[in-house]
């Protein structure tokens, strides 16, 4: 009996050391496959950014390594980075399989681009923080920015529509009306969905 308990141990080990081994082949020939993207941004302005490929929001731009780098399918895609109060960076690049390409992003400020005089402040609590935030239907930043100690997100006073989104969520949507100098706290846990695509806020 214990030759036969050894026996089935070596065939379990073995089996588990092939599986192994077919994994990482499989990972390996993944990269080969896929093209990387990779972005760089000098100061906290395009750090901060958010990144959209192919019209899909994927996170702010200095998360986007790791465990979070991006990788494509070869071909054409478009990069757009949009941060509030700046121009818009667009960008295509056309990726071949196995290939790494970095691509250095510069915002610029928008013309004529002048914060109200008289604000109203709004402090977000929000899970997941990297969730993107939109105000009147425009990207203002991932909600980890507005939330915490001396962050919120100054806007003009008055009627505001608020959308939170992230691939893999449902997005979050609401309207408030704000008095000038008034404070408002926004908390929400977003809602997993069974769609992982999320595309840009309307």
């Amino acid at each position: 009996m214990a030759m036969g308990t050894r026996t089935s141990a070596r065939v379990v080990a073995c089996l588990t050391c092939a599986c192994t081994f077919i994994f990482c082949v499989a990972a390996h020939a993944d990269n080969k496959v896929l093209g990387e993207l990779q972005l760089e941004g000098a100061s906290k302005i395009e750090k901060t950014s958010g990144v959209w490929i192919d019209g899909q929001y994927l996170g702010y731009l200095d998360e986007l390594k790791g465990s979070k780098k991006i990788f494509l399918l070869p071909g054409t895609h478009k990069i757009s980075v949009r941060q509030n109060g700046y121009q818009e960076f667009t960008q295509e690049v056309t990726l071949q399989a196995g290939e790494k390409q970095l691509v250095n992003v510069t915002m610029v400020k928008a013309q004529g681009y002048v914060m109200p005089s008289v604000t109203s402040e709004i402090k977000m609590s929000v899970n997941p923080d990297r969730a993107a935030v939109f105000l009147d239907g425009q990207f203002v930043g991932h909600a980890g920015e507005f939330g915490g100690i001396a962050k919120s997100l100054l806007v003009a006073p008055g009627h505001r529509k608020i959308s939170i989104s992230l691939s893999g969520y449902n997005t979050f949507n609401t309207e408030i009306d704000l008095a000038p100098n008034q404070k408002f706290e926004l908390k929400t846990d977003l809602v997993k969905s069974g769609n992982p695509q999320m595309q840009e806020s309307k």
